[in-house]
């Protein structure tokens, strides 16, 4: 990759990785589905003002809207709400390392559901090597820590979510749909998916007291930057690098949410956390080849 690429892709990196700081801020004030409200609708709006000014609209004759009602589904609100929630539970830090295992739940996905993403051996062995980095990322104490085990499943199910969506996604490039049209799509409609339920649960209306500065530029930079412009760069980089090299940004976002939270939030992750990151990036490099062609003999 050029020079060029690998600043979108770790420019990429900081904007994922800073969502899960961006999040914890304002989970301080603000219940779970209401920071999954506020980051799908500053989203859409911020996204549909892109395409309006390109001259494109979401509303239009053969618009897939139960597409990206899907997929809005599985790539926003259900992992949103989930990391979200974990959150309130964990540290930032840890969600983002439990994240980093989508590309292990997608393979699983993709073998049952597809026809042409099979396992093979070295997939296999990667797919397990990832098993017990979570396991070991968890710990024992997982039996014991009832609230914080919760808050890594819901984490974990959130991967589980993005897996979905990975595969479920591919429809899109089928259906003629442009990516900023795609990303648009669903983020407005998971905006309007949430917001019942949101409304629902959370009751804003019932906050002992508006949310404060600090809160609020956390939400509009997690909309905005980790959201809508972290879209714009990975379906710029997807279409130049493609999505094998796109997949090294797996490995980059824990980084980035580790020194926040540690930096920022004051949070500490044990030792096992490091080695179950250490075990979770091996078998995403596995399953990514480099290491093969790294051993590969040059002809």
């Amino acid at each position: 990759m050029s020079l060029r690429i690998w600043i979108l892709l770790l420019s990429l990196s900081v904007l994922w990785g800073g969502s899960f700081f961006f999040a914890k801020v304002a989970l301080a004030e603000l219940a779970p589905l209401t920071v999954v409200f506020c980051r799908v609708a500053l989203a859409a709006v911020a996204l549909n003002l892109v395409l309006a000014a390109s001259g494109r609209s979401l509303v239009r004759a053969g618009a897939p809207f139960g597409s990206y009602a899907a997929m809005g589904l599985l790539n926003n609100l259900v992992p949103f709400g989930l990391i979200f929630w974990g959150q309130t539970q964990i540290a930032s830090g840890l969600a983002s390392i439990l994240n980093a295992t989508t590309p292990l739940f997608t393979l699983l996905v993709a073998h049952f559901i597809t026809h042409d993403e099979r396992i093979g051996g070295l997939k296999l062995g990667a797919l397990l090597i990832g098993m017990v980095g979570v396991a070991v990322l968890m710990g024992p104490t997982a039996i014991v820590d009832s609230r914080g085990a919760a808050g890594q499943i819901a984490c974990l199910g959130a991967a589980l979510s993005y897996a979905f969506a990975g595969v479920y996604g591919r429809r899109f490039a089928t259906l003629g749909v442009a990516p900023l049209e795609a990303a648009a799509g669903q983020v407005t409609a998971s905006a309007m998916l949430i917001l019942p339920i949101m409304l629902i649960v959370d009751q804003p209306w019932l906050l002992p007291a508006p949310p404060g500065a600090t809160t609020g530029a956390a939400l509009a930079c997690l909309a905005l930057l980790s959201t809508a412009l972290a879209y714009v760069l990975y379906f710029r980089i997807l279409a130049v690098a493609g999505a094998t090299n796109l997949l090294l940004v797996t490995f980059l976002i824990p980084v980035t949410a580790i020194l926040l939270g540690v930096l920022i939030l004051g949070e500490r992750l044990a030792p096992r956390h490091f080695g179950g990151m250490i075990l979770i990036g091996l078998s995403l490099a596995l399953i990514d080849g480099r290491i093969a062609g790294f051993l590969r003999p040059a002809k």
